[in-house]
């Protein structure tokens, strides 16, 4: 697997059953021992299908595709924070199934996020992530993202989960 089989493209409303196993296998992968085991396994692909499709067209949303299956989702919007400068991005979501890390499908996704923000108008983005998430942090930083030193609680489960902010100029 290589990134030059992957197909980065605008996500669908016929997409988000895919998505939505995408997602579930992700949170269940990259949040083990950072969630509540009972919140992750308690995830259901059809509920959150149903979520994606009442949500879907709020953000700008991209799927990667390899062999014709999806294999990763992002999306990208407006940042939803109040102490940031207006006209800041924000990357609401990264996923890649966890057979397809480590593949160019997280960094192909970023790059279409970054590039649909520029065009778009936003002078830099920012994102959200798990403190304890050492494997997405490493990503992010070597993406050319930077802890910009907000952190916030994230309640997920019965349990307080630490985030961390990061910006990056979507170059």
């Amino acid at each position: 697997m290589t990134a030059a089989d992957l197909l980065v493209r605008e996500m669908t409303l016929d997409d988000c059953a895919a998505v939505a196993e995408v997602r579930v296998r992700g949170w269940q992968f990259a949040y083990a021992g950072l969630m509540p085991q009972a919140y992750l396994d308690a995830m259901s692909v059809q509920r959150d299908a149903a979520r994606r499709r009442e949500l879907f067209g709020r953000v700008t949303e991209f799927v990667a595709e390899r062999a014709g299956a999806v294999v990763g989702w992002a999306c990208h919007g407006p940042s939803r924070d109040r102490d940031v400068p207006p006209g800041e991005a924000e990357l609401c979501a990264r996923y890649a199934h966890p057979a397809h890390l480590s593949t160019g499908v997280g960094r192909a996704l970023l790059d279409a996020c970054a590039a649909g923000a520029l065009r778009a108008g936003h002078s830099s983005m920012r994102l959200w992530v798990v403190e304890g998430n050492v494997r997405a942090r490493r990503f992010y930083e070597r993406a050319g993202f930077v802890a910009d030193g907000a952190r916030e609680p994230y309640e997920v489960g019965g349990a307080t989960v630490p985030e961390v902010r990061y910006v990056r100029a979507p170059a």
